[in-house]
């Protein structure tokens, strides 16, 4: 059971991860660029790759469960946006991520 919980924690992080890519290929100056841009496919990947990982989860994990759970994707989105992005984490951000992460454990319990 226990490694149905890291393959959902995987899940989580690599959708966030993958959302960073998909922000740095935003970033390009047209759309032929973002076409062209490296980061589109691999964002995209990654995204799929996560999609995958959730389908094997969900073969072993209630879905009440799983579906809760995947707010970590949020948690590990302020950490990547913190230390990739340079963005400033404000109080009530970080009110909020303890509140994903309380329900989180509720939820998974």
């Amino acid at each position: 059971m226990t490694s149905y919980f890291v393959a959902l924690l995987l899940m989580t992080l690599l959708g966030s991860v993958a959302s960073l890519f998909l922000k740095k290929a935003s970033g390009s100056s047209d759309f032929m660029a973002m076409v062209k841009n490296p980061n589109l496919y691999l964002g995209g990947f990654l995204y799929l790759a996560s999609a995958i990982i959730n389908i094997y989860v969900l073969r072993y994990l209630d879905y009440s469960v799983v579906l809760p759970l995947t707010s970590l994707t949020y948690v590990w989105t302020m950490f990547i946006s913190k230390f990739e992005l340079h963005e400033k984490i404000t109080n009530k951000k970080m009110i909020g991520i303890g509140l994903i992460l309380l329900g989180s454990i509720f939820v998974s319990k």
